[in-house]
């Protein structure tokens, strides 16, 4: 045979050779592909009903980290979309222990929600579940978190407020000693020792009330409190404040009564009526006025100072918190005497709130549930709103 011809003929069948080598492979890969993969095996018996009775949020994933059963709250949180792990995170720690096998806990900030500043905290604890799934419990230590926070700033704060009139004892009385030849300067000095000696004994007597308002939630052994005797008692307490000033402190109350603390109550009304006067200006007018509204009753104080500013508002309830600190060091003021009524009003099933214009004054209301007790002949059926000193309806006295 012709050399050329055989070189042609065997290029021919190597050509075919191949082709049928290259169809012969995409046919075995689509084969292949078409083949369906491997199942991750069920989940074991009675999981399903072991993770519906946990208090902790509970999610189990299979290898890809989908999501093959969760519970309600880990929706409701934003843990689980649309059957997948929502947070990086908790797809981190379930692959890692898929890894290795090794229980995995850990406390993660977690975002709820595409606000950056709406965040959650989640004590996550995450272990295999059988050969192919992942078991992640979480549980919400949100709360724990902010109470741990409130308490440091709390210990941080006391700390703080107790320096100041423990210094200046000290600073006094290294002074009398140093003056001690000087009647004069002895009386002065002592004077003042007695001074921030009350201040630091104020102080002390209302972080010992605050933290036992915190403590309780609610009241033990409510009794029957009529408020004017409460609003009579208040108005006493500020009496010598308020003549040095030469403040009118007038009051209109009715009898209305509610159930708690009378004690209570009494400091209640009695610290917003020291810091009515404390903020006034020298011979304006103070007013407390009680009134039922349906079935709450609403004891409002009402003074003609310079008033808060709006930004202010929603933080003065807070502990330690002053508007005018200069002013309050000034008065005695401890800043924990608005945090006290609040407090004292969640206590007994109310609220207060705060109205205030700068240049106008402020009204600070308590609201309270009103004791309903059987009616009687002399009883009359419904109880009209009673009248109250200008400012308490919404408006200063300016």
């Amino acid at each position: 045979m012709d050399p050329t011809i055989a070189a042609t003929l065997g290029g021919a069948v190597g050509l075919v050779i191949g082709a049928v080598a290259v169809l012969a492979g995409r046919w075995s890969e689509r084969s292949y592909a078409d083949a369906p993969l491997p199942e991750d095996p069920p989940l074991p018996r009675g999981v399903g009903d072991v993770l519906s009775v946990l208090r902790s949020i509970a999610i189990v994933v299979d290898t890809s980290d989908a999501v093959v059963t969760s519970s309600a709250p880990a929706v409701t949180y934003g843990l689980v979309r649309r059957g997948e792990l929502v947070h990086s995170e908790m797809r981190h720690l379930a692959r890692q222990v898929r890894r290795d096998g090794v229980i995995r806990e850990a406390e993660l900030d977690l975002a709820r929600g595409p606000s950056p500043d709406a965040s959650v905290v989640m004590r996550v604890r995450v272990a295999p579940l059988g050969v192919s799934h992942i078991l992640l419990l979480a549980e919400d230590h949100t709360h724990a978190r902010r109470v741990e926070e409130v308490r440091r700033d709390f210990v941080a704060n006391v700390s703080h407020e107790l320096k100041t009139p423990v210094g200046g004892i000290a600073l006094l009385a290294e002074a009398v000693l140093d003056a001690k030849d000087d009647p004069e300067a002895v009386a002065r000095f002592a004077q003042r020792i007695q001074v921030e000696s009350t201040r630091l004994g104020r102080l002390v007597q209302e972080i010992v009330d605050l933290s036992r308002l915190q403590v309780a939630d609610t009241l033990h052994e409510p009794q029957l409190v009529e408020l004017s005797a409460v609003v009579a008692e208040a108005v006493d307490r500020v009496r010598v404040a308020a003549e040095a000033k030469q403040i009118e402190v007038s009051a209109v109350a009715p009898e209305v009564r509610v159930f708690g603390d009378p004690d209570l109550l009494v400091t209640a009304v009695a610290n917003l009526l020291t810091n009515a006067v404390n903020y006034s200006d020298a011979s304006t007018r103070v007013g407390v006025g009680l009134r039922r509204v349906g079935e709450t009753v609403e004891v409002a104080v009402t003074d003609q100072g310079q008033g808060i500013p709006g930004t202010e508002q929603e933080r003065i309830f807070e502990r330690f918190y002053r508007v005018d600190a200069a002013r309050s060091r000034a008065t005695g003021g401890t800043g924990l005497g608005l945090a006290i009524v609040k407090h004292i009003c969640a206590n007994h099933g109310g609220e207060v709130t705060v109205w205030s214009e700068e240049g106008r004054g402020s009204t600070f209301t308590m609201r309270l549930p009103v004791a309903v007790e059987p009616a009687t002949d002399d009883t009359p059926a419904g109880t009209a709103d009673d009248g109250v000193p200008a400012g308490t309806r919404g408006e200063s006295t300016a």
